[in-house]
Parts: C-alpha cells; sequence; structure tokens
C-alpha cells in the first residue's frame, strides 16, 4: 500500500481532538498486528548491547535473552508484545488473536522470564535498556496486569519478576541522576519517565509515582525557553522539547501546568504551527527514527493538548499541529523497510488508542 493510501485509510480517519479508539478499526489494527508477529520471534538481523565478561557469553540473542530477542533489538521486541497485547484488548476476536497468543504465550514462560532476569543481573549491566526499554517493559507489565483476561494473567503472573527487577533498577536509578537526559533517542529521560508514571498509576505503586513525580519537578519545573527551532536533530525519534511537556501535563495541576507551558515552550501560541519532519532514506534505520518522530509528536501535542484543555486559546493550534504529524507519522507505517517496519507500529497503536492519555 502506498503512503497516500494509507493516509486515506487510516491518518485521515482519526480525528486528533477525539479517542482514536472511536474510528481505529479491527482492519487497521490487523495491519499493525501484522507487523509485530512478523518480527518478535524474527531474531536476525539483530542490533544487540550486549557486555560481555569472558567467552562463555558470546551467544546468540535467542539463548541471551529468549523472551526478547526478535524485532532487531531488546527494546523493540518489547514494545512488539506490548503492541500484540494493546492490540487483543481492543480487538479481542480478531483475525489476528489467535495468532497474536500464540507469540505471546511462546514468549512470556517462566523459563524465558527468569533466563532475563539472570541476563539482567549479570556484571556491567546495571545501565542495560535504561530507561527506555525498561520503560516500555513497564508499560507491557500494566497492559496484561490491568486486563481481565485469563491469559493476560497468566503472562503478567509469567512477566511480573522482570518487571520488579527493572522497577528496582530505577528507583536506584533515579535519584543518583543529577540532570535529565535532553536526546531525541532512546537514552532520554522525560519521555520514559512519562511511561514509568503511567505504570505506577496503573498498577497502584504510589511509593514509585511519588519518587517519579519528584524527580520530575526537580529536573524540569524551573525549566524556561525551549525554542523548538533546534528541533529535530537528523535522527531523532523524541522530541526533547515536546517530550519534557508531555511529561509535565501529567505531573503539575492543570493551572499550573498552563502556566509552565508558556515559560517553558513560548513557541507555543495561539498561531503556533511546526512541520513534519521528513526522511530522506527509509531504508536507513538511523535515518527512519524522523517518522517516528512524527508519530511521538503526534501523541505528545495530544498529551500537552489535553492537559491545556479545550478553553486554552493554545490548544486548537496544538491540535492542528498534532493532525499535521499524525498523518505524516501513520503513512510511512507501511512495512515496507525492517528499519522502520520492526518498530513504528508500536508508535502507531500508541498514537491511534491514546494510550498515554487513557481515554
Amino acid at each position: 500500500m502506498n503512503r497516500a493510501a494509507f493516509v486515506l485509510l487510516l491518518g485521515a480517519a482519526l480525528p486528533a481532538q477525539e479517542p482514536r479508539t472511536r474510528d481505529f478499526t479491527v482492519a487497521h489494527a490487523d495491519r499493525f498486528a501484522r507487523l509485530a508477529l512478523d518480527c518478535v520471534h524474527r531474531e536476525y538481523p539483530n542490533k544487540i548491547s550486549h557486555v560481555m565478561a569472558g567467552d562463555a557469553d558470546a551467544k546468540p540473542p535467542r539463548e541471551l535473552t529468549p523472551a526478547f530477542h526478535g524485532c532487531f533489538d531488546w527494546h523493540s521486541a518489547v514494545h512488539g508484545h506490548w503492541l500484540l497485547v494493546r492490540l487483543l484488548r481492543t480487538f479481542p476476536d480478531a483475525p489476528f488473536a489467535a495468532e497474536a497468543r500464540e507469540a505471546i504465550a511462546r514468549s512470556l514462560t517462566e523459563a524465558n522470564v527468569a533466563a532475563e532476569v539472570d541476563y539482567l543481573r549479570g556484571p556491567d549491566r546495571a545501565s542495560f535498556e535504561r530507561p527506555y526499554g525498561l520503560a516500555w517493559l513497564l508499560q507491557l507489565d500494566a497492559e496484561l496486569r490491568t486486563w481481565s483476561d485469563a491469559d493476560a494473567q497468566r503472562w503478567a503472573t509469567a512477566l511480573r519478576p522482570l518487571a520488579d527487577e527493572a522497577r528496582t533498577r530505577l528507583v536506584v536509578w533515579l535519584p543518583k541522576l543529577s540532570h535529565p537526559i535532553r536526546t531525541g533517542e532512546h537514552s532520554q529521560t522525560a519521555f520514559a519517565m512519562g511511561l514509568m508514571l503511567d505504570w505506577a498509576r496503573a498498577v497502584g505503586d504510589e511509593e514509585f509515582a511519588e519518587l517519579l513525580v519528584a524527580r520530575a519537578k526537580a529536573f524540569h519545573q524551573q525549566d524556561r525557553g525551549w525554542r523548538m527551532a533546534f528541533e529535530p536533530g537528523g535522527q531523532d525519534f523524541l522530541s526533547p522539547g515536546l517530550a519534557e511537556a508531555d511529561l509535565m501535563r501529567r505531573v503539575l495541576p492543570a493551572e499550573e501546568f498552563a502556566e509552565w507551558l508558556g515559560g517553558f515552550l513560548p513557541d507555543v501560541t495561539a498561531t503556533f504551527a511546526l512541520e513534519p519532519a521528513v526522511v530522506t532514506d527509509k531504508a536507513d534505520g538511523k535515518l527512519a527514527h524522523l517518522d517516528g518522530l512524527n508519530l511521538s509528536r503526534a501523541w505528545m501535542l495530544d498529551g500537552i493538548a489535553f492537559g491545556l484543555g479545550g478553553e486554552d486559546p493554545r490548544h486548537d493550534a496544538v491540535v492542528a499541529a498534532a493532525k499535521a504529524h499524525r498523518d505524516a507519522g501513520l503513512a510511512a507505517v507501511t512495512g515496507e523497510h525492517y528499519a522502520g517496519g520492526h518498530w513504528l507500529g508500536s508508535f502507531a497503536v500508541y498514537l491511534v488508542t491514546r494510550r498515554g492519555i487513557g481515554e
């Protein structure tokens, strides 16, 4: 399917102002599910971030991390599984449902998860997938734990030791982190903290939620004058400025957030406009990040608009910018190149199901 046709199929059909699930159909879901099913157990090509302590650590991905060894890298495998669970919850009787359940059951066994925990606890792996991959793991855990489905509860029980390990690592790390990490890639803290906070609130972890709120305020409450003109970087898939704002709308009361946003993002006014990024080579994994940037910008702008409320004079301009990015981002989720196909579907599902807003 070409880009223009896909915009007509999905992008233009989903109004930015309203819950995505209203017009997100099983046909759309099937398209995204197929991307994840194609990769969650595809071991190669594979880009591993692997610290070796000796020759014995020279093993294939399926032996190092048996639950999450597909989709090119660990974090993409994690959010590929999240995609399948999210779509199963939304469309439990979809044509892809049986295949998705089989794929998840194959991955989330007690033995596989135990091996994952052992891997994380290996020497010199304290920073493994921190914070991005660990944050997505918590999202997967939340999706399973809050779904009253027998399979989901069994998978959640199997995954729990790894989710607990992720939480423990983050609780140890965050108080020691002296400054936020303001990149447009995996190490960024604002986006990951948003996912973590959503998880903590979903599962009722008040202690972790309080830590995240405190660290978010310490990192960002005094920030002023971020200029969108300096974004994006050429291989960004996350916006440092918009991610920070999307985190803070989770943290601050509505009126306080509206005032804070005016100081932090003075570019966001009633005439705010932001052009989607353009990818020049979709077969290049790093350059293709910009397709993901359009999707993540869209959901972050949606979150900012949600935090401002419809009466704020900036709201409509933010919604319009979200729509432009949504249309550009969704048109790129074609699966034509594995460089984008192994992960963009997860970003698309996060956007169209409004996962970060909770509607």
